[in-house]
């Protein structure tokens, strides 16, 4: 399985990214080892995600959502449960 996923930087900013394991990225995120602009916002955890059977659904899922303002992609994590429990809702 593949997931698309968003990631709530520690300055508050959303990061939108691929992956085939969501834990092994959150660590490599916070290691510093993610992206550098994970890395330039001192990490933070991955808030939502969704699964997909290829790669490529998955990676056309996040170039879609990387388009959306901010206040769609808040919306998108609020309206569905989120990757991690304990989670409280973003506010715009």
């Amino acid at each position: 399985m593949f997931y698309f996923y968003l990631f709530r930087c520690k300055d508050g900013t959303l990061y939108s990214g691929s992956t085939k394991n969501l834990a092994e990225r959150e660590k490599l995120h916070n290691s510093g080892r993610g992206s550098k602009y994970v890395k330039a916002r001192g990490g933070g955890k991955i808030i939502y995600s969704e699964k997909f059977k290829t790669v490529g659904e998955a990676l056309r899922r996040e170039a879609e959502v990387k388009k959306w303002p901010r206040d769609k992609k808040i919306n998108l994590v609020n309206t569905k449960p989120p990757r991690f429990t304990g989670w409280s809702s973003l506010k715009p």
